[in-house]
């Protein structure tokens, strides 16, 4: 898995910075990084990722539709956790191998009131709750994040 979520990392990277017109600009330019995929692939990564083609003043491009991009990054994050335990004071998230920094972004940028902030590791994420009363609530929310993987 860490090979395909870097070359979607990768695909959204290259979608945010440069205009990409096709499937094979595209699958050159993850090939000139020594991503080899093949159209087919990149069809699939489009569609898991959400991406669309609009129509620009300078001709079609390619792009992320933020609704469904979200949808896919919270699958994602959903099958990068492992298990949540905590204890009085503090929420601790294991992870996939080297897979806890981003799951430690994705939490921050909840911006979740009953959070103050993570810590992120290889495989640990750690959770500040704002109130030690607001532990319960956080752990079931990194649960549902777990189940949303089963949810597509």
């Amino acid at each position: 898995m860490p090979g395909k979520l870097r070359r979607l990392n990768r695909i959204k990277e290259l979608l945010n910075n440069r205009n990409i017109t096709s499937h094979e600009d595209m699958v050159k330019l993850l090939q000139a990084e020594g991503i080899n995929i093949t159209q087919a692939t990149l069809s699939r990564d489009f569609a898991e990722l959400g991406v669309t083609r609009i129509f620009t003043e300078r001709g079609p491009r390619y792009v992320l539709d933020s609704n469904e991009s979200g949808k896919q990054i919270a699958r994602l994050i959903g099958f990068e956790i492992m298990s949540v335990e905590h204890n009085e004071s503090l929420i601790v998230v294991r992870t996939l191998a080297g897979r806890a920094q981003g799951v430690a972004h994705h939490i921050d940028r909840l911006n979740h009131p009953e959070i103050i902030g993570t810590v992120g590791g290889d495989d640990t994420v750690i959770i500040i709750p704002a109130l030690q009363k607001n532990i319960p609530n956080v752990v079931s929310l990194i649960k549902n994040m777990m189940n949303v993987q089963n949810n597509y």
